[in-house]
């Protein structure tokens, strides 16, 4: 009876292990900038990159630095400023498009080794009509790095090195949530049924131990 429950505990234990692994797996994340837009007070994550998207005049577009997994958790820029706010000390001007951008360089948190992000700040591009968020980008903060495939990889030079690179995801370091079923992303639901049988087995074994003493 001992070797059984010996083994009942044993297995209990290492699915507990594979569902904690699980969960571990999924703390991986990418250090990146993320591009936005602002509709009303509103962050919505672009659905072009910035060297494809051609704002028009009076748009807000916010670029943020953070570690995510994927759109679904990217980390919004921190300030809402209107249009107004950003360029409205800037004239117009024929032949121009006026695009305010906010760029939030993240928190220390989200910064790679060795590096230190600067304060968030917003800029007024004036650019032609027909440029790209990534030409307004450069007008008001260069320098820009891009990879070979054309990633942005930092914005007024931050960060130095690396660029999109895989690392761990700060926001395991939250309190443990309950389990979740695998459309969240959580514990699968078989995972979870195997232990329940386990608990079942090991409740039949020991009920029967007790039997058989009586």
């Amino acid at each position: 009876m001992r070797t059984r429950l010996a083994s009942f505990a044993a297995l209990l234990l290492a699915l507990v292990a594979l569902a904690a692994g699980t969960g571990a797996a999924q703390a991986a994340g990418y250090r990146y900038w993320s591009f936005w837009d602002l509709t009303g007070d509103n962050w919505t994550y672009a659905t072009q990159g910035p060297a494809s998207a051609h704002p028009g005049d009076g748009s807000v577009q916010g670029f943020r630095f953070a570690v995510s997994a994927d759109s679904k958790d990217a980390s919004q820029p921190r300030t809402t400023p209107s249009f107004e706010a950003v360029c409205g000390a800037t004239p117009t001007k024929d032949g121009t498009k006026r695009v305010a951008l906010v760029i939030d360089f993240g928190t220390p948190q989200d910064a790679g080794q060795g590096e230190t992000p600067p304060a968030p700040r917003s800029a007024c591009a004036q650019v032609s009509p027909d440029a790209t968020s990534a030409d307004a980008l450069a007008a008001v903060a260069k320098p820009l790095r891009y990879n070979s495939a054309a990633l942005l990889c930092a914005i007024a030079g931050y960060p130095r090195t690396g660029c999109g690179e895989q690392v761990s995801d700060p926001s395991a370091a939250k309190p443990a949530e309950p389990a979740k079923t695998d459309k969240d992303g959580g514990p699968s639901v078989g995972l979870l049924a195997g232990v329940a049988a386990v608990v079942a087995v090991g409740a039949a074994a020991i009920w029967q131990s007790r039997r058989r003493k009586n």
